[in-house]
């Protein structure tokens, strides 16, 4: 029966292998496999039950399906020998390879050389921040090589990860040494991890955010579920309190009352001092409580929208009667035998019945009315206004005799 083998090549490259043995090779064993056209070096990483788990969720592995190729055979102690010694022929080839390169004038970086086993292919890997047209390098490089050659352009965090270093934390790079697949990272997750939003403090050595931020996301966001949030008010022996902080790592809220003295209290504490007889279950239902005071706080602004909006009406009203009234105004000025100053129409306020001006209360109502009007006020008022003149257009005048 056949074993499912990973091995792993040089810049950190693992690709799957079909091994026919019945016993399946030793860890870091070198074995010869098969490759494009030939054979590759390389080491076993995982084998059983743990390289079955990885097929599945790594973004190299085959999933359920059979891998394609096999590993032949355990490589002889000179064929580990003549792998070290590939170590300075990539660099050599790497190294002629970038002279081609500014020979031709291109705009990219190249990474890494990997020579096959076999020396039958030689790979470079490439950054660039745009698409280059390597047609001509590819030609230099095959007649210079007498091999045959592949392009592969990666990513900021794939280069870190074929080179390998150290980290700020003193480990190797997690992308390097055991992270199986590379995924981008957001700034959300600063966001949620409470994090500096400097880049220079969140990010790694290929520039971009930490791959560390990405899988240590879902441990913050499930030990915050054991926390109040921030900004919520809770009802202690002491009173309301706000929720300042919450430690996860030391099980610690800060809190701030009333009067804005700040205190640290444990999180089993405040349970009991929520609860009042250390009923866990109530410390639950007084921060869930906390999202029916907000809905009942959303349907009191809801209410007092709604009495905004009944002033904004009753204002309209007001302004539409104010309209006639100044439209039959203007009408009498321009029918009247003698002149009239027309200052008449700058005055602050007509009446409806009495024609006289405004008193100093109904300025100040008309001050406060106007202060109310906001965002919705204005657009009543607009489509009053627009009501009003389609009506002006369509109904027929008054007065058919021409004015004088």
């Amino acid at each position: 029966m056949g074993h499912l083998i990973e091995v792993a090549f040089r810049g950190n490259r693992k690709e799957f292998f079909q091994w026919d043995d019945d016993s399946a090779p030793p860890l870091k064993s070198g074995v010869i496999v098969e490759a494009d056209r030939g054979e590759d070096f390389g080491r076993v990483h995982s084998t059983g039950q743990l390289a079955e788990i990885r097929c599945k969720g790594c973004a190299h592995g085959c999933g359920t399906t059979p891998p394609p190729r096999k590993a032949l055979r355990i490589a002889t102690p000179d064929e580990i020998v003549r792998d070290d010694e590939r170590v300075a022929e990539n660099e050599s080839a790497r190294t002629r390879a970038m002279e081609r390169v500014h020979a031709n004038q291109l705009v990219m970086k190249l990474t890494d050389a990997e020579w096959q086993w076999d020396r039958r292919k030689l790979t470079f890997y490439f950054t660039a921040e745009r698409r280059v047209d390597f047609r001509t390098l590819v030609r230099d490089l095959a007649a210079m090589f007498r091999a045959r050659i592949e392009l592969k352009q990666i990513g900021v965090r794939d280069e870190a990860k074929r080179l390998g270093g150290i980290g700020r934390c003193g480990r190797e790079y997690c992308s390097a040494s055991w992270l199986p697949d590379l995924r981008p990272v957001n700034l959300g997750v600063a966001k949620d991890q409470k994090l500096s939003l400097n880049p220079q403090q969140i990010s790694g050595a290929c520039g971009r955010l930490m791959c560390c931020l990405r899988y240590e996301h879902e441990f913050y966001v499930q030990s915050r579920r054991r926390f109040p949030k921030e900004g919520r008010i809770l009802v202690t022996t002491i009173g309301e309190e706000k929720v300042i902080s919450c430690d996860i790592f030391n099980d610690r809220v800060t809190l701030r009352s009333s009067e804005g003295d700040t205190r640290v209290v444990p999180l089993a504490e405040l349970r009991e001092a929520v609860g009042g007889f250390g009923d866990s279950t109530a410390y639950e239902r007084a921060v869930s409580s906390l999202d029916a005071h907000d809905s009942d706080d959303h349907h009191l602004d809801h209410s007092r929208d709604d009495h905004d909006d009944a002033l904004h009406d009753e204002s309209i009203l007001v302004d539409e009667m104010h309209e006639d009234v100044r439209e039959r105004v203007t009408a009498s000025i321009d029918t009247a035998p003698h002149p009239i100053t027309p200052n008449i129409l700058d005055a602050p306020r007509l009446t409806s019945d009495a024609g006289s001006e405004t008193t100093a209360a109904d300025a100040e109502s008309e001050a406060r009315r106007k202060r109310r009007r906001g965002r919705r006020g204005g657009r009543r008022l607009r489509a009053a206004e627009q009501r009003r003149s389609e009506q002006e257009s369509t109904d027929p005048p008054n007065d058919p005799s021409p004015k004088s």
